[in-house]
């Protein structure tokens, strides 16, 4: 099947492309699922589920959130655990001139 791109409009090849990608996920998917097949078929021949064999799947590890260590003497509402970006208040009391052991908690 061949096709004359020139021919296309650009319309018609944006259609073209959109409806390859889609047939392309459509294989990969296909071929995903037939592998999974195989080794569920795999596992059922030796007496075992994937379960058994993998568990449940992966648990989400969740951080918990960090006690904070850092407190805005201007503010004292306003704290900082130390992780992630520094608020912008805490870069603005370095720049005047303090010490990050001055704004512990």
């Amino acid at each position: 099947m061949a096709i004359d791109l020139k021919k296309l409009s650009k319309k018609q090849l944006d259609e073209l492309i959109r409806r390859a990608e889609m047939r392309t996920r459509e294989l990969e998917a296909e071929v995903v699922e037939k592998a999974r097949e195989e080794v569920r078929a795999f596992a059922k021949s030796k007496g075992y589920t994937i379960e058994e064999l993998f568990g449940r799947g992966r648990k989400k590890r969740t951080r918990r959130k960090a006690a904070p260590k850092y407190r805005n003497p201007a503010n004292p509402a306003e704290t900082w655990s130390g992780r992630g970006k520094r608020p912008r208040w805490f870069t603005a009391a370095l720049a005047a001139g303090k010490k990050e052991k001055d704004l512990l908690i």
